[in-house]
């Protein structure tokens, strides 16, 4: 049951970032743009709830999940964690703020929002996906804290979904900022910062 349970939190973490990437990918928007018509100022806002709901279910699926522990961590080296671990938290919450009526599709209930730029202030001088580069420092500190073998599986499918998503967004971005992305992407490393 142990190994079965496992692999389950895996394959839910799998689909999770199978589902998100292709209902966010510009060739499902077109086609959902085509057959909702008019009620396709809603989709970004489903699309929000529906990854909201679902990322939930996943983690109270882990949370409640039976694991093994890897190694006892001493108590120093979790306080010690705290710190990326808040600062990844920090992070994530900024961004989200930052971002959340643009990204959520909340704002079709009441206004209409201007077409993107690209951000290249604040945290996007150092890395080009802070948010990313938050919830990555977060969940490994959160592994290294809690150091159970569920966490370490949900830390390394996200972090390879992260690799995979970040460049599937690049992708999506030079398309949308052309020569200004390339420069940007030459300048600014992707979800790590130079020091």
């Amino acid at each position: 049951m142990f190994i079965i349970s496992h692999i389950i939190l895996v394959l839910l973490w799998v689909l999770f970032g199978i589902l998100h990437s292709v209902l966010a990918a510009n060739w499902w928007k077109r086609l959902m743009q085509q057959r909702l018509g008019p009620q396709y100022k809603y989709y970004s806002f489903s699309y929000s709830v529906f990854a909201a709901v679902t990322l939930i279910a996943i983690l109270v699926y882990q949370v409640y999940l039976q694991s093994q522990l890897i190694y006892a961590a001493p108590v120093w080296v979790k306080l010690l964690l705290c710190i990326p671990l808040v600062a990844g938290l920090i992070i994530m919450g900024l961004l989200i703020r930052k971002y959340f009526f643009s990204l959520s599709g909340i704002s079709v209930f009441y206004k209409e929002q201007p077409p993107a730029d690209l951000e290249l202030s604040g945290l996007n001088r150092y890395v080009r996906h802070p948010l990313y580069f938050g919830t990555l420092l977060f969940l490994w500190s959160f592994f290294f804290i809690f150091p159970y073998v569920k966490n370490l599986l949900a830390c390394l499918v996200i972090t390879i979904y992260t690799v995979w998503g970040a460049r599937l967004e690049e992708k999506k971005l030079t398309a949308q900022f052309g020569e200004k992305y390339t420069a940007y992407k030459k300048q600014v490393p992707m979800l790590l910062p130079r020091l």
